[in-house]
């Protein structure tokens, strides 16, 4: 990761995420509180 990348901490497996292109672009960084798919997913059972 960048050492200027925003990082957060997935809430359902613990790991450090950077922000993606993508969540910068369309402004949803501050939504996002899961590291993957799988992790949102499974934060639901």
């Amino acid at each position: 990761m960048a050492k200027d990348a925003e990082v957060k901490t997935c809430i359902t497996c613990g790991r450090p995420f950077a922000n993606r292109k993508k969540w910068r672009q369309r402004g949803q960084w501050d939504q996002i509180v899961h590291c993957s798919e799988r992790c949102r997913r499974s934060a639901k059972k």
